[in-house]
């Protein structure tokens, strides 16, 4: 693609006139000079200049049919509408690609704005350019709520399009960018969004893919849409530089030629500047002004191979004295896009910093144009996306992180992870074997490790880096080492990473891991559910024959359905009708009481639970059942307790003595008669709530506080509140392990002169 110096600087001075002053209404605007509309003739003889065995039949039906298809139609410039696929067309032929690709770009707006078919299409010009039209349209009628939700249903489809054919996203880029070099002309509240959308995907995902100049472009349109002011003010920085230093750059230039050149190395050498968006964001980035900044012109140094490349480097070390801390060989070790190239920075003629990029021709034009850059018309590679699979890193990541963007639970959710997969920035770390694993910047362990493999990031345990432990959290290097360790106990990661992840692999592995244990929790609950009806009713239970009253239930798989029953979506008794019509359920109240329940459990008198099916044991909130203790007051091993199933929440435990389960008499078909299953082994705290009245005197809450940790409770929160001049009434939520503990540190406080009374609360 050929950056136009002209077209720049109509740009440059539209922004700067958007900067002055707001822009006008469309209507009141000095209608623009048409440029003269492409003809036929002369894009066929653009590809023809680059591949001779052109189809032109196929180049002049597909111009024809496109002009017809999208006939009065406009463009919010005035322009005609098929002046826009026209230049699309003509970007790509800037990048030599096929008679395909160019057709495609000609037709890619048809089956959307016009009345084209893709069944026509595939008629008239065959299924392989009739599946690239359909892979660059917009999905229609999207019945969702959000213009975020539309925007990621969009994506999702152009990305699994480009999955199949990587040509799909050149002509996507192709649009996006004459879109943008036409942004003017769309309306004020529209531009932002176009260019903000433009900023997370489409300039990054070019980026990704190796394609450098358009992604600059891309960054610099967008920038001087959403910032005009910044953007000007950077190109005025520029420009005065670059007229300051006029001499300086072509000294450089011929200086560099003329030392490879006695050295007996032929070399194209070549300075360039970064763009405005570029020094923007590490102005950003290192909170420094423009003229700290010291790469703002860089040199390349173009050699005819790999040896040679390695050859210019000796030379120019051994010429100029060499800025530490600044070399990179992106040779030896290539960026995932694709990228190769020596970076080197020296200190050059009159004393200036010259940052060096040494590359051969190929990867130079790897480098401007990435996977554009594979002759794609050439005879006997087999199609260029099975090309790109076999010869191109970038392409094969963009697969693989396709088929795990495919599995977000949710639009938002996909966009999100896009967006974090598609940052450019990278750390290049390694494995105690040396495999290469790339990261984006600010990466840390947790991303590491789902990038060697989903199961070892959802066992990680801990970390090595460079030989010695270090937090899962922490942040990696370029050039590290890392040593993920494992453990098989830990089957799924704690929910809490995914605010730690920075990659979109991992916060999604995450989450499935996280959504897979709930939902693991939830049909074990309901299992246990429908194997204690089926008991207490004394009929057979069988997965078998659950399974084939499947369709009754609403539910494709045994798994689902027992979950639901876990979440309360699905009794049990729903369950077991389902199974057997003629089942009917008996509903008597928990512990053989029909009525009078809250009477009952404020005298505690409660009898004992009848004979009947085991109860559910209970383990704590590391069991593997979703289970919560009562929110004011726990309870504890030793208490009576029984399980109250709240719908999507799972079970919450209650003291029996609880006066909070009055408020379920009247739901008997929530109670469930749970059990304690402790292991001496390995103790577990549980929580409590204490009430201490004490006298209101310095030091009393630290003997208070003395007297648990002595006797090893554990303090969650303490709230107090002066009920009079002389005492406080202090609220303590503490961890115990079971009633014995906690009767004991009752009968510690008691006997404190500080404590009038102390007394367990229940919620």
């Amino acid at each position: 693609m050929v950056y136009r110096r002209r077209k720049q600087t109509q740009m440059q001075a539209a922004t700067e006139s958007v900067a002055v002053a707001p822009t006008a209404p469309a209507a009141a605007r000095p209608p623009k000079p048409r440029a003269r509309m492409m003809r036929q003739y002369d894009l066929v003889e653009r590809v023809r200049s680059y591949n001779p065995a052109t189809n032109e039949d196929l180049l002049n039906r597909a111009y024809v049919y496109a002009m017809k298809a999208h006939g009065s139609q406009t463009r919010a410039s005035g322009d005609p509408y098929f002046s826009h696929p026209l230049e699309v067309a003509a970007i790509l032929t800037d990048l030599k690609l096929d008679d395909a690709t160019i057709v495609a770009a000609l037709l890619h707006d048809t089956i959307e704005d016009t009345e084209a078919t893709r069944a026509e299409i595939d008629q008239i010009f065959g299924p392989e350019i009739g599946a690239l039209v359909e892979g660059l349209t917009k999905l229609k009628r999207l019945e969702l709520v959000s213009r975020e939700a539309k925007q990621a249903e969009n994506l999702r489809k152009l990305l699994l399009a480009i999955a199949d054919d990587v040509r799909v996203l050149l002509v996507k880029l192709a649009d996006r960018l004459h879109n943008m070099r036409t942004l003017e002309f769309v309306p004020t509240e529209s531009r932002r969004r176009i260019a903000e959308e433009t900023l997370d995907i489409y300039a990054p995902l070019a980026g990704r893919m190796g394609m450098q100049e358009m992604r600059e472009e891309l960054e610099d349109l967008s920038f001087r849409t959403l910032d005009p002011e910044a953007y000007a003010v950077v190109m005025q920085r520029l420009d005065a530089l670059a007229e300051r230093n006029r001499n300086l750059i072509g000294e450089i230039e011929a200086q560099l030629s003329n030392n490879l050149r006695h050295r007996g190395l032929g070399a194209r050498v070549y300075g360039r500047r970064k763009k405005p968006f570029s020094i923007w964001t590490k102005m950003e980035r290192k909170s420094v002004g423009f003229e700290q900044l010291s790469d703002i012109f860089g040199f390349r140094v173009v050699v005819n191979d790999v040896e040679a490349c390695y050859r210019a480097l000796g030379i120019v070390h051994t010429t100029w004295p060499v800025v530490p801390g600044r070399f990179k060989d992106y040779i030896s070790t290539p960026k995932q896009n694709d990228y190769r190239s020596i970076h080197t920075t020296v200190i050059g003629p009159g004393n200036q910093r010259v940052e060096l990029q040494i590359r051969t021709e190929a990867m130079d034009q790897i480098a401007e144009r990435g996977i554009a850059a594979h002759v794609f018309y050439k005879e006997g590679v087999g199609s260029p996306t099975e090309f790109l699979k076999r010869e191109s890193n970038a392409f094969a990541w963009l697969r693989h992180t396709i088929g795990i963007l495919s599995e977000s639970a949710n639009p938002e959710e996909f966009l999100e992870h896009t967006k974090l997969e598609l940052f450019h920035d990278q750390v290049f770390c390694f494995t105690p074997k040396g495999k290469l694993i790339a990261l984006p910047r600010h990466a840390n362990v947790i991303d590491f490790a789902y990038a060697v493999h989903t199961d070892v990031g959802n066992s990680a345990v801990g970390c090595k880096i460079n030989g010695k432990f270090a937090p899962l959290s922490s942040e990696l290097q370029n050039g590290d080492e890392v040593e993920v360790l494992t453990s098989e106990a830990q089957s799924a990661p704690p929910s809490a990473w995914e605010s730690l992840a920075v990659t979109g692999k991992a916060r999604a592995a995450i989450r499935r891991a996280t959504r897979t244990a709930v939902r693991d929790q939830y049909a074990g609950l309901g299992r246990r559910i429908v194997e204690r009806l089926f008991e207490r009713a004394k009929i057979d239970y069988a997965d078998d024959k659950l399974k084939g009253a499947l369709p009754r239930l609403a539910r494709t798989s045994i798994e689902d359905v027992m979950a639901a029953v876990g979440r309360g979506e699905i009794k049990a008794s729903d369950v077991a009708r389902a199974m057997y019509p003629d089942y009917r359920e008996e509903r008597v109240a928990r512990y053989g009481v029909k009525k009078g329940l809250a009477a009952k459990i404020k005298e505690k008198v409660i009898p004992e639970p009848k004979k009947g099916p085991p109860a559910i044991p209970i383990r704590g909130i590391n069991s593997d059942l979703p289970v919560k203790f009562a929110p004011n007051g726990g309870a504890v091993p030793g208490d009576r307790i029984v399980g109250i199933v709240t719908p999507g929440e799972g079970i919450t435990i209650y003291p029996i003595q609880s006066p909070a389960l009055k408020d379920f008499e009247e739901e008997p078909e929530r109670w469930l008669d749970v059990r304690w299953d402790i292991e001496d082994s390995a103790p577990q705290r549980f929580p409590a709530r204490i009430r201490v009245e004490n006298v209101n005197e310095p030091g009393a809450l630290a003997q208070i506080a003395t007297v648990i940790a002595e006797h090893d409770g554990n303090i969650d929160n303490i709230s107090m509140q002066r009920r009079s001049p002389d005492f406080t009434e202090t609220t303590i939520d503490l961890e115990v392990y079971d009633l014995k503990h906690l009767s004991a540190i009752l009968a510690q406080l008691r006997a404190k002169a500080v404590v009038a009374r102390v007394e367990r609360v229940n919620g």
